[in-house]
């Protein structure tokens, strides 16, 4: 069995679903994970900031003009009456579900059960267009066996029994349709995996199932060596370890969610990304393989905050670091790069919620100096310590631009520089040219 998951962009638009529907006809055995059609949980968020708000009118207004968006996809999906008729039927339930909320109090909880609207709209709105094509498919609900935990961790024992055990109610079938991000949290209510979470979801399945291979469908050809949306002439890496995947993925590249890389590296199933437009595209595939000693990719990740904590209780302390990594700890506030001197440790975080009071904490150790507007850019491969030249290459690129931060030898996979925003193209551009202008194939 296969476990595929197609984003927003892929079924997007009428003609994209289309589309998905013939690939995955094929009548081998798989799970479609699907995330909800593009826009629409953006706008579900922008409905649920209406109703914190109070602003029914304003809600009211962004429901409906997203239900009628639904009537025009319904009506350039289907072909006929009947079909369109009871896709109608269920885009006014699910909008009459959302507008209810309008009419109480609203909080966390109920903004979750609307930002779960997005995929059971996509997944059913699916489902029937594969119905009307005549092509045998079971809906498997997530909010049935998707489920994380009090510290909002999947809970795979739950998953694995409870998928299995929905899937045993269709014997014989060879598709299922369900979807990506939502489920239920440890008291049954309705959560989600986060922003991205249908990677998630599709590594976790493909764990519960014991899959043969996890495909991520996107609307690009792979893993790029540059961003793609900054560089020119970027091109797509056949392989990666899941080591220099997961590393690219938090480290920026969008197409792959950071979390899917660990399910599928602890369970070794190969994880490969396929663009919907281009499906005879090789694409990249994710394995325990790696091929040695070579660069092989470049990301960027923006909004970065350094921090510096400057104190002379530093010299020759034992405990100072765990009682800085202590602040963090309490605050949940994850850190990327670390560097420290004699007197002064440096290091970057990305979450600014608890920004204010981390600081006033840290004040207590030392001189406390923040920097924003920063980007770490990350080169990956697989780096051996004994090689020459690998500073050199990369070093030498960015001779012009001023660094930050360095961070280098933490992992065999991974070399991070910390640079002002403004200079994060020109960044990319010169290591682009400096460690793949003279590649002679694409690995």
């Amino acid at each position: 069995m296969k476990v595929l998951k197609f984003g927003g962009t892929s079924v997007g638009a009428p003609q994209r679903m289309q589309q998905v529907a013939h690939l995955i006809n094929d009548g081998r055995k798989k799970i479609v994970v699907l995330s909800a059609v593009s826009g629409t949980t953006n706008t579900l968020v922008e409905i649920t900031d209406c109703l914190y708000a109070k602003d029914k009118a304003c809600a009211r207004a962004k429901m409906d003009e997203l239900k009628m968006h639904y009537g025009q996809f319904i009506e350039n999906l289907y072909r006929t009456t009947e079909a369109k008729e009871e896709a109608t039927e269920l885009i006014n339930a699910y909008f009459d579900y959302i507008n209810g909320f309008t009419k109480d109090l609203f909080t966390i909880y109920e903004e979750r059960a609307v930002l779960a609207q997005g995929e059971l709209i996509s997944t059913n709105l699916f489902y029937l267009y594969l119905k009307e094509q005549q092509i045998d498919a079971a809906l498997l609900p997530a909010l049935e066996f998707m489920r994380i935990d009090k510290d909002g961790e999947p809970d795979m024992f739950y998953i694995e029994k409870n998928v299995q055990a929905e899937i045993s109610k269709h014997p014989g079938q060879q598709l299922f349709i369900t979807q990506g991000y939502i489920s239920r949290n440890a008291f049954g209510e309705i959560d989600n995996l986060k922003r991205g979470g249908s990677d998630y979801t599709a590594s976790l399945l493909g764990v519960a199932v014991k899959a043969d291979e996890i495909q991520i469908w996107t609307d690009i050809d792979g893993m790029h060596n540059n961003d793609p949306r900054i560089v020119k002439d970027t091109y797509p890496i056949k392989e990666l370890s899941f080591d220099e995947a997961a590393e690219l993925a938090y480290f920026g590249a969008k197409i792959l969610h950071p979390s899917s890389i660990r399910p599928a590296k602890e369970a070794n199933i190969p994880v490969k990304l396929k663009n919907t437009m281009e499906p005879e595209a090789e694409g990249t595939v994710i394995s325990a393989n790696s091929s040695k000693d070579r660069i092989k990719a470049i990301a960027a990740k923006d909004k970065i905050i350094a921090i510096k904590i400057k104190s002379g209780r530093m010299l020759m302390a034992y405990g100072f670091l765990r009682s800085v990594f202590e602040v963090f700890e309490r605050y949940k506030t994850p850190i990327d790069m670390i560097t420290t001197s004699e007197v002064a440790v440096s290091l970057t975080i990305d979450n600014t919620d608890q920004l204010v009071d981390i600081v006033k904490e840290l004040q207590e150790f030392g001189l406390v100096e923040v920097d924003r507007d920063l980007s770490i850019i990350c080169i990956v491969g697989d780096f051996l310590t004994d090689k020459y030249g690998t500073a050199v290459e990369i070093f030498g690129s960015l001779q012009h631009i001023p660094i930050r931060m360095i961070s280098y030898g933490g992992s065999n996979n991974n070399v991070s520089l910390l640079v002002k925003s403004s200079h994060k193209k020109e960044a990319l551009e010169a290591l682009n040219v400096g460690l793949f202008e003279k590649t002679s194939s694409h690995v």
